[in-house]
């Protein structure tokens, strides 16, 4: 192949003092985005500081695209070769000049200095915005499909003893949790009254002057024999507090209609319906918690919600 004279400057020389100059800054800049970017991450180990975090980041990505404008606009040439297109020989001295004209002229794999200055600026550079990934916490596991209950764990209070059925009237409702155990916010657990016959007249409304969790106004069987029977495990229900909407907590209850409402987005829920919603932004029921009433009159727990609690999310199963 016959190299014709080439348009332009002449080609520097390696040992060109421009082009010596030309490296050091280029090295310098990519210096410094190794230093912003390793800031960064010690920043952020320390506790972070947003201000700080965003001045180093800019640091890092406006020294690394200088650094890469220097590097193609000054150190690689950029001439224009005319060449006729002569048939191409054999001549293995004119297949090695072409060679070493093509690594001449790229004027990167020759500098392989600024080649390893480069990698290790990019590297520096990713490790530091992978600190989101860092913020994310711990994987949520298993949390997101089971909460705390168990089958044998008892209905009870925050930090209080098991609910006794007898203590609660109809239309009363009280949050309960495994054992009393409110360490997992997601088995919050409404436990309601709904009465013998929900749908007539005397379970329509809880007896005057009682509020919800509050004992009833009227003798209990226990301090008058004969005058009221046992409740049955059919008066009651269990069903998740946490909406399944956005995962507020659902905290009102229309025992006039043996309704559930949800005070964040006006969600309503039917109790004698399986908790079905009936009005509001809300698409799936509240799950039902699973459990016997004992023979003391406490209730006992026969196993986890047969569904996730809460709103839905991607991999759940609907």
């Amino acid at each position: 192949m016959r190299r014709l004279p080439t348009e332009g400057p002449a080609r520097r020389s390696d040992t060109d003092p421009d082009d010596r100059r030309l490296e050091r800054i280029v090295l310098a800049l990519f210096g410094v985005t190794v230093a912003c970017a390793l800031a960064l991450l010690v920043v952020y180990i320390l506790g972070g500081q947003t201000q700080i975090e965003g001045l180093l980041l800019f640091g890092a990505l406006g020294a690394l695209g200088i650094g890469i404008v220097v590097w193609g606009q000054r150190l690689i040439p950029a001439r224009i070769n005319i060449e006729p297109r002569d048939p191409v020989g054999v001549d293995q001295a004119q297949m090695a000049e072409l060679e070493q004209t093509l690594i001449e002229e790229a004027g990167f794999s020759r500098r392989r200095l600024l080649v390893g200055a480069l990698a290790g600026a990019l590297a520096a550079l990713a490790a530091a915005l992978a600190i989101p990934v860092f913020s994310l916490g711990p994987a949520p596991g298993r949390s997101l499909f089971e909460t705390s209950w168990r089958a044998g764990r008892r209905l009870a209070t925050q930090g209080g003893p098991p609910v006794v059925a007898s203590d609660m009237p109809v239309g009363g409702v009280l949050t309960v949790f495994p054992d009393g155990d409110s360490s997992d916010p997601n088995a919050s657990t409404l436990l309601i009254r709904i009465g013998s016959n929900p749908g007539g007249a005397a379970a329509s409304s809880p007896s005057p002057g009682s509020s919800a969790g509050a004992s009833p106004a009227a003798p209990t069987p226990s301090s008058a024999p004969g005058t009221a029977a046992a409740p049955a495990s059919t008066e009651f229900v269990a069903l998740s507090k946490i909406c399944t909407h956005a995962g507020c907590p659902v905290g009102l209850y229309r025992s006039t209609e043996h309704v559930l409402i949800c005070p964040c987005h006006q969600s309503e829920f039917d109790v004698l319906d399986g908790a079905r919603p009936i009005n509001g932004p809300a698409a799936r029921p509240l799950p039902a918690l699973p459990f016997r009433l004992e023979p003391d009159g406490t209730f006992t727990a026969l196993g986890d919600f047969p569904e996730p609690v809460g709103p839905s999310f991607w991999d759940m199963d609907l």
